[in-house]
């Protein structure tokens, strides 16, 4: 992460603001106090709108990860187990990522702040950019399906999310169905129905492959760690439709 060295120790919660500022300052401040190198306490960070909507979306997701494993009263093993094998197979980061990662997963699992207003920070700043709005569903969902249950508590937060990032009950329901593991699930992630003619599967995969192509995401300034799950997304739909290809005997 570029911006990682330059923000470390920096007035950061100045530079992105609302609850995830505050996280984000408790994170960096820390930091700073414990000896880390950086600019000085009463320097203010400058960072460009690219490097802030990375950071944005890296703040927010561990935030709101936080918030959801919790959501059953207890932060349990298995979704220890599951955020670190995500930043370290899926997201790639090296020692000094992780630990910041998880600086701000326990800063946020101690703010007084609401996992809904994490969500509504991180829908103000990419609002308009659908594909990244349901990548981050997605990762919620991977996140609490983890331990093999999905309990009222996690899915009351999950479709709050959906909700706040404007997604319909049919939407939620959809992508929630991508992660059931049934005959349903490759007509759900192409956001068809088995009944749909080849023209609109057609229709909608091609509309999909332009919105979730690598070059696309990266164009929105997503954070490269984060480039794993957008890549993932995309093979996704490339497996989908080749699976509905052969079902439905269409080239």
């Amino acid at each position: 992460m570029s911006w990682l060295g330059k923000i470390i120790g920096g007035t950061i919660g100045f530079a992105l603001g609302g609850p995830l500022g505050a996280v984000a300052g408790a994170v960096f401040g820390h930091a700073f106090d414990a000896g880390k190198e950086g600019p000085a306490p009463q320097e203010r960070v400058h960072l460009s709108a690219h490097e802030n909507t990375q950071l944005t979306f890296f703040v927010a997701a561990f935030s709101m990860l936080a918030k959801l494993t919790q959501a059953d009263g207890r932060v349990s093993k298995e979704e220890m187990d599951s955020i670190e094998k995500i930043m370290l197979y899926d997201l790639n980061l090296d020692p000094q990522s992780r630990m910041v990662a998880m600086n701000i997963f326990h800063t946020a699992l101690n703010s007084p702040e609401s996992f809904e207003t994490f969500a509504s920070q991180f829908h103000r700043q990419f609002s308009g950019q659908a594909p990244l709005l349901e990548l981050m569903v997605d990762i919620l969902f991977r996140v609490a399906m983890a331990d093999g249950t999905f309990s009222p508590a996690e899915e009351t937060l999950i479709r709050s999310a959906a909700a706040i990032f404007g997604f319909s009950d049919a939407q939620y329901e959809r992508l929630k169905s991508r992660h059931v593991q049934d005959n349903q699930k490759y007509y759900a992630i192409l956001g068809c129905q088995p009944t749909d003619s080849v023209d609109e599967i057609k229709r909608r995969y091609r509309k999909l492959v332009s919105e979730y192509h690598p070059d696309k995401i990266a164009s929105k300034g997503l954070p490269e760690e984060f480039m794993t799950f957008a890549h993932e997304k995309f093979r996704q739909i490339q497996e989908a439709y080749e699976a509905v290809k052969k079902e439905r005997g269409f080239s």
